[in-house]
């Protein structure tokens, strides 16, 4: 799988740049790396039934853009990896919904030794990789898991973090972390699969990751990328990359 560069800062200043004039044909989402692939599907489809929309998706860390969002930045669609940054933006109650629930797995890179039900617990594993928890929550999640495991502490200084969950998954399949806890949407993306191998970490370990959007800017086309993203082929193409639409009990 290739390397994909991520630069949030620098996307930004791409977005920022081109978005000076605003009109209504235009829609420019700041959305959750661990959508990359399954979005990419979503945005394709809507981009062929909507020609004369300009479409455009920037990936990041939800908190990174929570605070970006706070300070200004012109996106008019926020899909968060937790739901609670995309309420605390919200203007109505209404404006915000819940489009899908993550999951977390530990993944071993192709020829590494390490089992990936048993790494945590192996003394073989020197680096783990980890969304920063400050702002990504599957970091948070990530460390959640740990302390219900009993295991943050012993791993805490073998913990290599990324900036989001997208950098925390290069970090694993490049070497910089024999393994990563990262977010099952990416390790059943198609450039991934069969890469590795990967364990499920048990959803009663971590609280559900409630993933949720907001309008920030209520333009028609705004909603019309929203109804596309809940609407019956786009949580299709969720599921296919592991996402839930139902909170597990």
């Amino acid at each position: 799988m290739s390397s994909i560069r991520y630069g949030a800062l620098a996307a930004l200043v791409v977005v920022l740049g081109g978005c000076g004039r605003r009109h209504e044909a235009s829609v420019t989402v700041a959305a959750a790396s661990d959508l990359q692939f399954a979005l990419n599907e979503i945005a394709a489809d809507f981009r062929a039934g909507h020609p004369g929309v300009d479409l455009r998706v920037v990936y990041g860390s939800s908190g990174n853009f929570y605070t970006q969002i706070q300070n200004g930045a012109p996106f008019d669609v926020f899909l968060s990896a937790d739901i609670d940054y995309a309420r605390r933006l919200a203007r109505r109650a209404d404006a915000v919904f819940q489009y899908a629930v993550g999951r977390i797995v530990l993944w071993v890179p192709p020829g590494s030794r390490l089992d990936p039900a048993a790494a945590l617990r192996d003394p073989k594993l020197k680096h783990l990789a980890i969304a920063n928890p400050e702002h990504a929550p599957y970091g948070r999640a990530a460390e959640t898991a740990l302390r219900s495991m009993g295991l943050y502490d012993a791993l805490k200084s073998k913990l290599v973090l990324g900036e989001n969950i997208a950098q925390t998954f290069q970090f694993a399949q490049t070497g910089a972390a024999d393994a990563g806890i990262v977010a099952l949407s990416l390790v059943m993306a198609p450039q991934a699969r069969g890469e590795g191998r990967y364990w499920e970490i048990p959803q009663a370990l971590y609280p559900p990751m409630e993933q949720g959007g907001v309008l920030l800017h209520e333009t028609a086309v705004a909603r019309q990328f929203r109804d596309a993203l809940l609407s019956p082929d786009g949580r299709r193409a969720l599921a296919q990359y592991g996402f839930s639409t139902t909170v597990a009990p």
